[in-house]
């Protein structure tokens, strides 16, 4: 099947969702503790909140979509997304607050699954390809989403930010009614048995620890930043702009990473990729560490990480979801899940100490350092024998 523009920017869409509804409001974290009237553990635990509904409603939507198809599926998780969405710009207490975020993560993790299964179903020739053009797309989010969400916070005040997710929700919608109904295929597996066979098979399990670390290390950053920030005096407009450098790094190691599989092979690099990662946690570490004036030693690091995950993303989900042609939604669903759950537990950590962001900061990245190099060593001895050969290159 042909991939047209229209439903590459689709699939790029469906990819951006959950990092948008996660990014936009990160500068309005000050303003919501005034109105809630609290401090910044609870807005920040609101961050957590959502990527445990994320963690919960991968598996959840994977394993419908195998089931009922990716179209009727897709609405469904968007439905919820857009009503949570709607139902957030009128929250006035910090538990409604957490709730809906909560709601509106269950939905936002349909898409977040489904496009990923719907590469490898209908573009399985072109996956690695795919992957690779959509995922440096998905960077423009953390960049944009924050500086859209400054210039609405101050326009109209944080409830306006779920406004624009709300039409968003249905511009989605709608996109999606004109998609085609795909078929769906009798399915005479038993889904504890797909579970229970991928997470038995090294390749799979290792490429997806390897994805979930990254990702960790990039939520808790994540979550920890603008109350670093805050701290150190920087406003609301200073925390926003502050993610641009590191999406500019992502979309740069994306580039540079598709380049060098097809010279060297996703092997090769992503051992140089595992290197460069492990030099910035560890600078990111011991600067955490010391008395900051300013949020450069901290942000010129990651911006190294974010580059080493630009490159990392599109090879390990490419290695992990090609292991798994039988099941692939499922196989995202699990993805997914795993990969929040492992994301959520290094948010967590930095929310619940919020108001020693800083250090909390660093040590979670060295932690998600350490369980990156373990999903490498889980997957490496056997990667090279059950991995097609064409996928290498991809």
């Amino acid at each position: 099947m042909n991939l047209s523009l229209f439903q590459l920017a689709y699939l790029a869409t469906l990819s951006m969702l959950g990092f948008i509804a996660t990014d936009m409001y990160l500068p309005a974290f000050k303003a919501m503790e005034m109105d809630f009237a609290t401090g910044p553990e609870p807005i920040a635990l609101s961050l957590t909140l959502f990527l445990v509904g994320m963690a919960f409603g991968q598996l959840l939507w994977g394993l419908a979509c195998d089931k009922y198809g990716h179209r009727n599926t897709l609405m469904v998780g968007l439905a919820v997304f857009t009503l949570a969405s709607f139902g957030l710009i009128f929250s006035n207490e910090i538990w409604q607050l957490l709730a809906l975020r909560f709601v509106q993560a269950i939905g936002v993790c349909a898409p977040a699954v489904i496009w990923q299964a719907m590469v490898i179903k209908r573009y399985s020739e072109r996956s690695g390809q795919i992957f690779a053009t959509i995922m440096p797309l998905v960077a423009l989010s953390p960049a944009l989403a924050p500086q859209l969400g400054v210039v609405l916070e101050s326009q109209w005040g944080w409830p306006s930010i779920f406004v624009a997710l709300t039409l968003l929700g249905l511009a989605l919608m709608a996109a999606t009614l004109r998609q085609p109904h795909d078929t769906i295929e009798t399915n005479t597996r038993r889904v504890s048995n797909d579970i229970k066979t991928l997470l038995s098979s090294r390749v799979y399990l290792g490429n997806v620890l390897m994805f979930a670390s990254a990702s960790a290390a990039f939520f808790a950053y994540l979550t920890g930043m603008p109350e670093i920030m805050a701290q150190l005096g920087y406003d609301a407009k200073q925390i926003g702009l502050s993610f641009v450098p590191q999406t500019i790094a992502f979309m740069v190691g994306g580039y540079l990473g598709k380049r060098l599989v097809e010279r060297l092979g996703d092997g090769r690099v992503l051992k140089q990729i595992l290197a460069l990662f492990s030099v910035a946690a560890v600078t990111i570490f011991i600067m955490s560490q010391t008395q900051l004036s300013s949020i450069w030693p901290i942000l010129a690091p990651f911006c190294l990480i974010a580059v080493a995950n630009g490159a990392l993303y599109p090879i390990v989900v490419n290695r992990a979801l090609a292991s798994a042609k039988e099941s692939p939604a499922t196989a995202a669903g699990l993805q997914n899940s795993l990969q929040i759950t492992v994301s959520s537990a290094a948010s967590a950590l930095v929310a619940l100490m919020a108001s020693q962001a800083q250090w909390v900061t660093g040590v979670a990245i060295i932690l998600c350092t350490l369980t990156l190099w373990l999903g490498y060593v889980t997957a490496n001895r056997k990667s090279r024998k059950l991995i097609n050969p064409a996928n290498q290159q991809a």
